[in-house]
């Protein structure tokens, strides 16, 4: 019984040791989701849209939306589509 608790102590006091740094997770997390959900929305418009137009429509920088797009078509989210000028057009994949 005596080390349960000495278990739980433990656990307790290094949760709020790295409390810092889960929240600072958490919160990039959030941000993430909320840039990939912008970046979705974007490509949904007009039949598909490049990443600096998506840039351009979501506010994030066009380095990071290069990095979720290519994520998302990595694992079938997206895919590219006719060519525009130097850059593909980006679709969402159908489910």
């Amino acid at each position: 019984m005596n080390d349960q608790k000495n278990d739980k102590d433990a656990m307790k006091a290094l949760r709020q040791k790295r409390k810092a740094a889960i929240d600072r997770a958490r919160k990039a997390i959030k941000a993430q989701n909320k840039d990939i959900k912008a970046i979705r929305q974007a490509i949904m418009e007009e039949g598909g849209r490049t990443i600096p137009e998506i840039a351009e429509t979501t506010g994030v920088p066009a380095s990071r939306v290069l990095l979720y797009v290519a994520t998302l078509k990595k694992y079938g989210m997206a895919a590219e589509g006719a060519k525009d000028g130097d850059f593909f057009r980006y679709e969402l994949a159908e489910a």
